[in-house]
């Protein structure tokens, strides 16, 4: 699971690139960017893409649920949990038609002590997704993984 304080996550989807999903420094955690993909597959949830690649439709809101989960899989696999991130860098591909619905999960899922958040607008990320998330989290105890 580790090398180098280096995080593979067995859960979460493979990294598209040649990066750990994790790498712990003390009791901080930095998570590599993580987008709404699944586990084994190239198949991103609520994304519908044409012959060629290209997004023809796509679902914010299962792209959204689908990133915190792979979070989620990703803080448990390094021994930190949700409640530990203390900082989010948001990239969303369609601020305008997306930030609302994207606003809304975050108030559900981070209904209590929500981290802080920096939302930014990119013209495209490296695979066919809407939404992907940066993050930094604490470990409480540092040993256990």
């Amino acid at each position: 699971m580790t090398e180098k304080n280096a995080i593979h996550a067995d859960k979460a989807p493979e990294p598209v690139g040649l990066y750990p999903h994790a790498r712990q420094v003390g009791h901080l955690l930095f998570l590599s960017g993580v987008g709404p993909r699944e586990k084994g597959t190239k198949k991103i949830p609520g994304v519908e893409l044409d012959e060629k690649g290209e997004i023809i439709s796509y679902d914010i809101e299962k792209q959204c649920r689908s990133v915190f989960n792979n979070v989620k899989l990703i803080l448990e696999a390094s021994g930190s949990k949700w409640e530990n991130i203390v900082d989010v860098t948001v990239f969303l591909t369609n601020m305008k038609d997306d930030f609302p619905i994207y606003n809304q999960l975050w108030a559900e899922y981070f209904s209590e002590n929500p981290p802080c958040r920096t939302t930014l607008e990119i013209n495209c990320l490296p695979t066919p997704i809407a939404i992907e998330l940066k993050v930094i989290a604490t470990i409480d105890n540092p040993s256990s993984i």
